[in-house]
This record gives structure tokens, sequence and C-alpha cells, in this order.
């Protein structure tokens, strides 16, 4: 029989509010994020049976299990899943509050965590951390980067403050705090005799060397949606999944490679490449992201930088 999600009703009282604002929490926020006890435990270093109290406590306050009891591990619930949000914002809502009494004197302190996908983690966010700490040398930055699944994840539990990526539909338990088209190009080496178009059909480019991104990619899914929708066949010369080796392959060959222009602007600047726009529909649906947790009110630093960000982007060429 599937585990059920409430308990027997006992005689109602008063709900201890404490609890909420306990180590109950933390322990209860690991588990989920770890999806056991025992991997739970070592990460907070305990025993596995106080991270088995902790959790009975809550269940128990709150008169309703939290968790699917599985034989490989642990799974929130319906009511879990609120609880788990209520206890993310809470605990960022705090270190919100630390940052905001330290920014009355001015943003000279603060921290902004941000997960970005390779394209704007390697190159275009870097730059944009270093211009804003010149104006605002106290703020910190950790800049983590993961595939685009991932980031979201981050973002959701309270891992990162900011999560910069590209998107193509909206995520559960995520704002987007600022979004921005973001067609794909086609990209070629500067001297390549397509270069010099001002626009491109995937039809146009099949007959070329392509050098493609992993299927996993969201990028690479849109260029096979698109090739089926045409019934075009991509023949790949290289596949590779990170996208600096295939724009560094295609700088030095006749091969074609796709990306979107904010991943791309250095080396455009440079002249070691040229990107070329796209007719395809699919192409062009593609949005740039920076996603925050739900309901949560960010701290002075990281609004800021999203501030930066929105200001980085109007001078796109």
């Amino acid at each position: 029989m599937p585990p059920t999600t409430t308990r027997r009703p006992r005689a109602r009282r008063g709900l201890n509010q404490r609890v909420l604002q306990e180590v109950a929490l933390r322990h209860f926020l690991e588990v989920a994020r770890a999806g056991s006890v025992t991997e739970a435990a070592a990460r907070l270093e305990v025993a596995p049976s106080a991270v088995s109290r902790q959790i009975g406590r809550l269940e128990q306050e709150l008169d309703t299990l939290l968790f699917e009891r599985r034989a490989r591990g642990m799974v929130l619930n319906s009511a879990g899943e609120l609880l788990a949000a209520h206890a993310r914002r809470a605990w960022l809502d705090i270190e919100r509050v630390a940052d905001d009494i330290l920014g009355l004197r001015g943003l000279r302190q603060g921290e902004v965590r941000i997960v970005a996908t390779e394209g704007f983690a390697y190159e275009f966010l870097p730059r944009l951390v270093a211009e804003f700490q010149q104006r605002n040398p106290g703020i910190r930055f950790t800049l983590d980067m993961s595939v685009q699944s991932e980031v979201s994840r981050r973002v959701r539990e309270g891992l990162a403050d900011l999560g910069v990526t590209v998107s193509l539909r909206s995520e559960r338990g995520i704002d987007v705090v600022l979004r921005h088209p973001a067609p794909i190009l086609a990209v070629v080496a500067a001297g390549h005799a397509l270069a010099a178009r001002r626009h491109l059909a995937l039809a146009q480019l099949v007959a070329h060397p392509l050098a493609l991104p992993a299927a996993s990619s969201t990028l690479r899914q849109l260029l096979d949606i698109s090739a089926s929708r045409q019934g075009l066949a991509l023949d790949a010369t290289v596949t590779s999944d990170h996208l600096y080796p295939l724009i560094q392959y295609v700088a030095h060959t006749q091969a074609v490679t796709f990306c979107g222009e904010l991943a791309l602007r250095q080396q455009l600047q440079a002249g070691s490449i040229a990107a070329v726009p796209l007719r395809d529909r699919e192409m062009n649906e593609r949005y740039f992201e920076v996603q925050a947790m739900a309901g949560r009110h960010l701290p002075d630093a990281a609004r800021a930088f999203v501030e930066h960000l929105r200001e980085a982007l109007t001078l796109a060429p």
C-alpha cells in the first residue's frame, strides 16, 4: 500500500511555532537534499539516530508525514515540499536581514552566490563581476558552473542566490527576475565563406561540417527539433559536452557550430569568429534568464548585481 501523507487526527491543539525555527529544520532540509538519513547525518556530522529523532519531532508537531519512505531513500511528499519551501526562504531571509543591516551604511559588504551554465560562467559573468566590484569592492562573489537543470535546482533549494542560464519553459519554484531574448546563432571562423551573410537557415548549413553540442544540452535539443521538423540530417564531425572546445574548433576549420551571442561576445570583439543569425523559428525561442527562488526577497547586493546585468544586456550589439 502506498504511504499516506497524513496521520490519524488527534486532539486539536496549537502549533508550536518554535519548532519551525530550530535545529530540526536544518536536519529536515539536509535529508531533503541528500535523500537519506544516513547521508544527511554524514554531512551534518551527527549520528543518524539524531537526524531521525529531529524528523520524527517535526512530523509529530505538524501531525503529518513529510517524506515518503522508500527502499532506496526518502523523498519529500506534498507536505514536505511546502515545509521545505518555507524553511529555505526562512534561512535565506535571516541571511538577507544581516546583509541589509550591514547595508545601512551603503552597499559596502555582502555576498552574491551565482550558479550559471558554461556559456555564461566562462567569460560573460567573470567580466561583469569584475566591473561590479570596481564600484562595490566590499561585495564578494561565488560563481559556480553547472548544467541547466542543476542551475534551477540549486536556486530552488537556496544553494545559490541567482541562477544565470537559458530557458525554454517556466520552472517550478523559480522567479525570473531578468529575461532577455537569446537566439541561437551560426558560428564560423572569421574567414569562412558564410561569415559575411546577414541571415542563414539550418537547411543551408547541413552541407557544411558541423560541430555540435551533446544530445543532453538544450541547445542540441532545439537543433534536433528544428532539423526533424524540416526533415534535415545533422551529421556532426565533432561533438562535445562543453561549448568552448566547439568554438575553438570552428575558429580553426571550415566547420559550423551554434551558440548565443552573450557567450561569444569577447571572441566576436576579438575578431576570431563570426556569428550569423538564423531564420529558423526554433532558433529564436530561447531566453536568457536570471533566476531566483520563488517568493524570496533578494539581498541588496544580489538585486544590485541583477541591475548591473540588465545594463550589460542593453549594450548587446
